[in-house]
């Protein structure tokens, strides 16, 4: 397997905060048959969200709460919208029985979160992103 493409995505969210968020494939390998090619292949992306922008009034607001637990606190969390977003996309090369194909993971997030009752390791709210993986495959095309 090897690295065809990477894009980080960005997510804007309703309180003026930037996120990236970045996705890798760790691992994507032939796995039986299947109507897409006539070949299934088990793909395991994984991905992480950070900071990019927060604006300073939030950051002004948090600056003296405690740092936040290793675990997500259970309180103080608000639902956010997405008011925008580039989705995060990777593609890898991949040898099969049937030739090489072009494995794409497009993640996009669906929901986010923020608690204003603790601060990261930056002096930021905490937030949280949910995203949805789009996975698929077709015959790598080359030349």
């Amino acid at each position: 397997m090897s690295v065809k493409s990477s894009k980080q995505g960005v997510v804007k969210l309703s309180d003026g905060a930037i996120l990236r968020l970045k996705i890798t494939v760790v691992d994507a390998r032939e796995a039986g048959f299947s109507p897409f090619g006539g070949i299934n292949i088990h793909v395991k992306p994984i991905g992480g969200v950070a900071t990019v922008e927060i604006p300073k009034e939030l950051i002004d607001k948090v600056k003296d709460k405690p740092l936040a637990p290793t675990e997500p606190p259970l309180n103080g969390w608000e639902l956010l919208d997405i008011v925008e977003q580039e989705p995060a996309v990777e593609e890898v090369i991949v040898d099969t029985s049937k030739g090489r194909y072009v494995v794409r993971v497009e993640a996009e997030a669906v929901m986010a979160s923020r608690n204003m009752k603790y601060r990261n390791v930056f002096n930021e709210p905490i937030y949280w992103v949910n995203w949805v993986w789009k996975i698929s495959w077709k015959p790598l095309k080359e030349g």
